[in-house]
């Protein structure tokens, strides 16, 4: 569906929603409706390292994960952390992974700090985001937790002379502390009161902080490629000056994490259509043509408007009640 936002617009969105001709369709005219109404203008905040890289979009056995991306000019590198057993705990993936991530940083930036309250506002902010503890979601949440609380990660400037590289962690203590009871899930408990950002992290996140929308995050929740699609989308359609052309193979490394090959290839072109338009969706103004060769990016308005400030509109993001 082209011109989605400008159909909602002009039809209403009954109308936009009565036309939607499959489900790929239907997800698009809702993801772009929750943005387009969204009255709280809410934004957070994320590392600007991870539009060029991330973490895997599903489990991997590996204990080291390295994605280069941005050109070729940044590297991240993942290790699993070890248990008290000296049993890997594995490389933290997904979008459950993504969105605690983003709690955690989109506070940092408001607040210029490294120690996080969580309680019961991390549990609130990931209901509102749409994902209710609970059960099977519960059991997610608390594994990516662990997994981003053991992991060790180096960003790297690659192709810069000497090698530079900012070495750390994501936190210094575990995110969830405690193990389910009655009512846990509902009162927000399992969480840790505070938690620690690691020192480096915190520090190049505050001097790379990329603003997003909450309710553009919150509308493609469970879908990791859609997520760093957006992500990638709002670092670079607002910085460039001409048309810029993105080659399928390009895109394969950032995005495809799971293809290689020339049939992998084949098969990444073809999934790689519907995350495109959903994050196309949550990102009004986002001018991108698709075509045999991959995709061409155009200059845009940003993702967020500039005329707010990441400090104080990450904010809103946090206000939970």
């Amino acid at each position: 569906m082209s011109n989605i936002h400008q159909q909602i617009f002009d039809l209403g969105i009954e109308q936009v929603r009565r036309q939607a001709a499959s489900s790929l369709e239907r997800q698009m005219v809702e993801t772009a409706y929750a943005v387009m109404s969204d009255e709280d203008q809410g934004f957070g905040a994320i590392h600007a390292g991870f539009a060029m890289s991330s973490l895997p979009h599903k489990e991997t056995k590996e204990l080291k994960w390295s994605r280069i991306g941005g050109g070729g000019t940044i590297k991240l590198r993942v290790e699993s952390g070890y248990d008290q057993n000296d049993e890997p705990v594995g490389i933290p993936y997904g979008a459950t992974a993504r969105m605690i991530l983003l709690y955690l940083q989109s506070r940092a930036v408001a607040e210029r700090t490294r120690e996080i309250e969580i309680g019961k506002s991390m549990y609130a902010w990931l209901n509102r985001m749409g994902i209710p503890l609970g059960g099977k979601t519960y059991a997610r949440v608390r594994e990516q937790s662990r997994r981003l609380s053991f992991c060790n990660l180096m960003f790297f400037h690659v192709g810069s002379g000497d090698e530079e590289f900012k070495k750390g962690s994501f936190v210094r203590d575990a995110i969830i502390a405690r193990a389910p009871t009655p009512g846990s899930l509902t009162q927000g408990s399992l969480w840790r009161d505070t938690v620690v950002l690691d020192e480096v992290f915190y520090q190049t996140l505050i001097e790379h902080p990329l603003p997003v929308r909450e309710a553009a995050i919150g509308s493609l929740s469970g879908r990791s490629v859609a997520i760093d699609v957006y992500v990638w989308l709002s670092y670079r359609l607002h910085q460039l000056k001409k048309p810029t052309p993105v080659s399928w193979l390009a895109l394969m490394d950032q995005f495809g994490h799971n293809y290689s090959g020339a049939a992998g290839l084949r098969n990444f072109k073809t999934e790689f259509k519907a995350p495109l338009q959903l994050a196309l969706a949550a990102y009004e103004g986002a001018k991108v043509e698709v075509n045999s060769a991959g995709v061409i990016l155009y200059p845009s308005p940003p993702a967020v408007p500039l005329k707010s400030t990441i400090s104080t509109a990450a904010k809103r993001l946090i206000t939970v009640e």
